[in-house]
């Protein structure tokens, strides 16, 4: 993963010069209503030495409609700033968005293992939210806001150059105060996304273990927990605010100190007759325009260095390997058979650790291959690796021949079908969720799921059936309910690979006996791995493998395995007994 951070002149060439032609608009608009707000200050000069010395009607008659004009021109210039600007920074916000969650989708298992998804969630919503300020008004301001500076300091040196000079000094200073300020901003800013998003995950984790936390009285626990990270975050925003504060406190004390300087001067060049009254006046109604953007700079600052603290943490995202960029995976796999071979493979989860040790074995088009052992031994990393969830550390696995390193993933997931003992049902109905392998599938196919896996036995008893709306993880159903949606979902899949992570684990016996129907029915002309406790469930596998401490210790059907008399003979008798 690269270790850089977005520099301006990065963020200028991926997200402003690609929308060049609304920044250039919005920077005609904003020239247009900076100079249309320069007309106050010299109709101001006017009238104090021409309009009101002459008592010239006419000419003051010229200098309201001018000014109504330029106000007009600057309400009209602003409006479009918003509708054109504004609206296409949130645009792209949006646009962002969905680009950094379709590149998560694409990270591999591992990611997730090692990654809060309430974190995950902060990072795809909130980092990108500064962007605005760079394709939005903040950034056109800034430019705008220069140019005013610039229009406004020429004219300041033709009315007088000494008074010019002596309010400069001040806010030179101030310049070089905010630029240092800015150097220490961007890290705080970047570290407040990674605490809020820690703080998020950990609030979506308290949310989605509720029962769990009341079941165990540990609500005071959790506000504990969340407390101390708010508290972080607060003393974050603290060192960001009081940064801020002392740029604000410098530029208020440093503008006050030229402001002051302006009264002298003028003042005295007045009495000497160097300037006049609306010299002075016009002076420092240009000071004020000038003055206004830099003041404004510092918080238009503040804003671009947000936005790029979240565009540091987006990059580290964008930047993160997909399963997908992975230049191996070229094979495409067409009319998938299902013969799967685990060729010496050993797997890790971290560094000298392994789990795994040389696995070997055949699994046939259209076999079952139950793995079964303690809790721990590797049967859940076994169907891991057989999903291309994980990767093999030493060793190959190969499916019809190919090596499955090398396979494209899409091309081998859309023949994959899985059911997990906790399987994971989405908020939304019942119809939903078994069609969301296949969103388009016919009623009659659907249908053929539903009775599959005898999931019409308890849906018949609802008022609204299938669009019955079943809540978050699917929290309204019993577990066996949600098991048998699980299993159609997977019928309705109709994959070549199947692989069944105790899927009647949460099944009652009478549910027990009509899954093991439709499972039966399911595995038909598949290549299925079943993990299973109860070996009652798997007595008619093809191959049963007896799996403890990362090894295969046995292997062979059922009857094989209960004649030589080992740890499945062990397994089975005990829980015969049971």
């Amino acid at each position: 993963m690269a270790d850089k951070k977005v520099s301006i002149l990065n963020a200028f060439k991926t997200i402003i010069w690609p929308r060049k032609n609304l920044v250039f608009i919005g920077l005609l608009l904003i020239v247009i209503s900076k100079a249309a707000s320069f007309v106050t200050p010299i109709a101001s000069k006017y009238l104090i030495d021409d309009v009101i010395a002459n008592k010239d009607i006419e000419m003051l008659k010229l200098l309201v409609v001018g000014v109504i004009l330029a106000i007009l021109v600057q309400a009209v210039t602003s409006f479009l700033l918003t509708r054109i600007l504004s609206v296409q920074a949130q645009f792209l916000i949006s646009e962002l968005r969905a680009q950094v969650q379709k590149k998560v989708l694409s990270l591999p298992i591992r990611f997730f293992d090692n990654t809060k998804s309430g974190a995950l969630v902060s990072r795809i919503m909130s980092d990108v939210e500064g962007v605005r300020n760079l394709i939005g008004t903040g950034l056109v301001q800034l430019v705008g806001g220069t140019i005013t500076a610039i229009v406004s300091l020429v004219l300041l040196l033709r009315i007088s150059p000494t008074m010019t000079l002596f309010t400069f000094i001040p806010l030179a200073i101030f310049a070089v105060i905010a630029l240092k300020a800015f150097k220490i901003i961007r890290p705080i800013f970047r570290n407040r996304g990674k605490i809020n998003a820690e703080v998020k995950g950990r609030l979506t984790e308290t949310l989605g273990g509720i029962r769990v936390i009341k079941g165990f009285n540990s609500e005071n626990q959790e506000h504990k927990i969340f407390e101390e990270g708010v508290d972080e975050l607060f003393q974050n925003v603290k060192k960001s605010l009081t940064t801020t504060a002392f740029m604000t406190s410098s530029s208020t004390f440093l503008i006050g100190i030229a402001t002051t300087g302006v009264m002298g001067f003028g003042g005295y060049k007045i009495i000497q007759g160097e300037l006049t009254v609306g010299d002075l006046l016009m002076f420092t109604v240009l000071l004020g325009i000038m003055v206004a953007p830099i003041v404004q700079m510092s918080n238009i600052g503040s804003q671009l260095t947000e936005a790029l603290a979240g565009l540091d943490r987006t990059e580290e995202l964008m930047n993160e390997i997909s399963e997908d960029e992975e230049t191996n995976r070229t094979i495409e796999l067409k009319g998938l058979k299902g013969d799967m071979v685990f060729d010496n493979v050993s797997f890790s989860y971290e560094e000298d650790k392994e789990v795994l040790h040389d696995i070997s074995f055949n699994a046939k088009s259209g076999e079952v291959i139950a793995l079964v052992g303690s809790s721990g031994s590797g049967k859940t990393t076994i169907a891991g690796l057989a999903a291309s969830f994980l990767n093999p550390k030493k060793g190959k696995i190969t499916i019809d021949g190919n090596d499955l390193s090398k396979v494209n993933l899409s091309s081998f997931r859309q023949n994959l079908g899985v059911v997990l003992q906790d399987d994971f049902l989405f908020e939304g109905t019942i119809r939903e969720n078994i069609l969301f392998p296949r969103p388009n599938a016919y009623e009659e196919e659907l249908q053929n799921a539903v009775k599959s896996a005898y999931v019409n036995e308890f849906t018949d008893r609802f008022d609204n059936g299938l669009d019955t709306l079943i809540g978050e993880r699917g929290v309204k159903l019993s577990g066996g309910q949600r098991q048998r949606i699980a299993i159609a979902r997977a019928v309705l899949a109709d994959p070549k690979i199947l692989i069944l992570d105790e899927a009647t684990s949460n099944l009652d016996t009478e549910s027990e006996a009509l899954i093991q129907k439709s499972l039966a029915e399911l595995t038909k002309g598949r290549t299925t791995f079943v993990i299973a406790h109860r070996l009652s469930t798997i007595r008619k596998a093809d191959k049963i493998l007896v799996i403890e401490d990362g090894k295969i210790a046995e292997r062979g059907t059922h009857d094989e395995l209960i004649s030589i008399n080992g740890r499945y003979h062990n397994l089975f008798t005990y829980q015969a007994r049971i």
